[in-house]
């Protein structure tokens, strides 16, 4: 794999994304750019930075009760329902407070909420919050658990995402593809880098890239 580019943000320049190049294989595709949001999500400066500019595409007319956190976005999620608080999006949980909460996932891919994770998703607003989405297949089985256990979702944001849309429901990302020209991603048997011979340096997801020796 070659060296990591570090791409800042126009408008938010406390916000670093860093992308590795190479032939990568997530569970829904192959994408030549591995981007790695561990900074983002654990160092805390960034992380506050993140959500500062994720709170920017909501107004105090949103509700927001739970933000539903996938990937490992807990971190910005505590911020983000902190900054959402300042700029006076509205809760109606009765401590007017935002939960902060996260699926498990089993062993069939489905995406769950325990007896005691309920209540924070039903007739709630949820806002779903993560890290990367290529297909935006994570998303809408995100939603349709959401919207299962009795949830209303009030929006979606991401750090990066290839989708604009979601069921409907517009994606808020602080990276596209506009921001990475020549970010490519397509299903196994149409990889150009398949096609190419090029061998598959890492298999990736959310949490992060495991290399293949």
């Amino acid at each position: 794999m070659q060296e990591v580019k570090k791409m800042v943000s126009k408008s938010h320049p406390g916000i670093i994304l860093r992308a590795i190049p190479g032939h990568f294989v997530t569970p829904s595709s192959h994408i030549n750019y591995y981007l790695d949001m561990s900074m983002l999500k654990a160092r805390q400066s960034e992380a506050l930075e993140a959500a500062k500019a994720m709170a920017d595409a909501y107004v105090a007319t949103t509700v927001v009760d739970t933000i539903v956190c996938m990937e490992g976005c807990e971190v910005i999620g505590a911020y983000l329902a902190e900054q959402l608080t300042k700029v006076g999006v509205l809760s109606m949980n009765a401590h007017k407070t935002i939960y902060i909460t996260s699926p498990e996932i089993n062993t069939a891919g489905q995406m769950i909420f325990r007896e005691n994770l309920q209540p924070m998703i039903r007739d709630k607003h949820v806002l779903l919050l993560l890290a990367t989405a290529t297909t935006g297949n994570t998303m809408a089985r995100a939603l349709d658990s959401i919207n299962y256990y009795g949830g209303t979702i009030t929006g979606i944001s991401a750090i990066f995402s290839a989708v604009s849309k979601v069921h409907n429901v517009p994606v808020n990302a602080l990276y596209t593809m506009a921001d990475i020209a020549d970010y490519k991603m397509s299903s196994a048997d149409l990889c150009p880098l398949c096609k190419e011979g090029k061998p598959i340096d890492a298999i990736a997801n959310g949490y992060g890239y495991s290399l293949i020796q």
